[in-house]
């Protein structure tokens, strides 16, 4: 493996080695605490344009299954793991993850201290990195990292182009979700929940959903600034109040713009499957599975309930 190394908008460098993809990555960087889930979390849209530190040591050890992933897409630019195993022993597996991440142009990087990086993630919050040759020199690493800007509307990128069915067994209901950065695992749940399922494109009229006339519609959730997506929040708010509306992740900061609230990008996004939430209403702490950048800012939210 080539000798590789990241660096962070503050100037730390933290060399390791590289596999997968060979090119460079520029992009926000990001720590996910989940155990398992890596092929998920591969190709889960939300990760669209972000690196990716995963915070448990092995990653790569049960390979890469052609049933579980997400979605159809390959979102994020890059993975970063303390040790990565390509020898998976498990007999469902289809490709090892570096053949995957080298098909999908994703880059990798190994054997550095994860641990170190993501408490600087974690005490500075969430920064722009560059994954790149260990040759590169720190003047011109930082140079491109000053240059960089986030792309717009990642909804867009990552939307269906035309709308797509999955049904179940004696359908209970009729559900449309709005593609916003869709995962197989949510049609999965409302599939077996009774639900037919309509996955129609982020831009789809108002008038057009309203006519499928479904019993519900389900914004799904995304990657990017959800302020970005005003044409989809401008579709909610002629939805609004004419069907049930249930958002998820970014779907449910779109439902809070339609509602006039203000969202706040955290210092630190929450990427897991173990972060601990408390229930004000009872004070019980639940573990949730996490992965979003945004919230909605506190005082707009109590204003709207009232």
């Amino acid at each position: 493996m080539k000798k590789r190394k990241i660096v962070l908008a503050n100037g730390v460098e933290l060399k390791g080695k590289g596999f997968g993809s060979t090119k460079e990555a520029l992009c926000e960087v990001v720590f996910n605490t989940a155990v398992v889930g890596y092929q998920e979390i591969l190709s889960n849209p939300g990760y669209t344009e972000k690196m990716i530190v995963m915070t448990y040591p092995l990653i790569g050890n049960y390979g890469m299954i052609d049933e579980d992933y997400d979605s159809k897409l390959m979102g994020p630019k890059a993975l970063i793991v303390r040790e990565f195993n390509d020898k998976p022993s498990n007999f469902r597996y289809t490709k090892t993850l570096s053949e995957v991440m080298e098909e999908n142009d994703v880059v990798g990087l190994t054997h550095l201290d994860t641990r170190k990086l993501t408490r600087i993630l974690r005490d500075e919050g969430n920064m722009i990195g560059l994954i790149c040759d260990a040759e590169v020199s720190h003047e011109e690493a930082m140079a491109k990292i000053a240059a960089y800007s986030a792309p717009e509307n990642l909804i867009a990128k990552v939307s269906c182009k035309k709308k797509w069915y999955s049904r179940c067994a004696n359908p209970k209901y009729s559900v449309i979700v709005i593609d916003c950065g869709v995962t197989y695992g949510l049609v999965r749940e409302l599939n077996r929940n009774g639900c037919n399922v309509t996955v129609v494109p982020y831009n789809m009229s108002a008038e057009t959903i309203l006519s499928m006339n479904p019993d519900g519609i389900v914004v799904a959730g995304g990657p990017g600034n959800p302020n970005d997506a005003g044409e989809t929040v401008e579709t909610l708010r002629l939805l609004q109040g004419k069907k049930p509306l249930f958002g998820i992740s970014a779907g449910y900061h779109l439902l809070g713009l339609v509602n006039n609230m203000n969202l706040i990008k955290m210092k630190t996004g929450r990427h897991g499957g173990n972060h601990p939430v408390k229930v004000l209403e009872n004070g019980k702490v639940e573990i949730a599975s996490l992965n979003h950048d945004w919230l909605i800012e506190k005082e707009s939210l109590e204003n709207a309930r009232n």
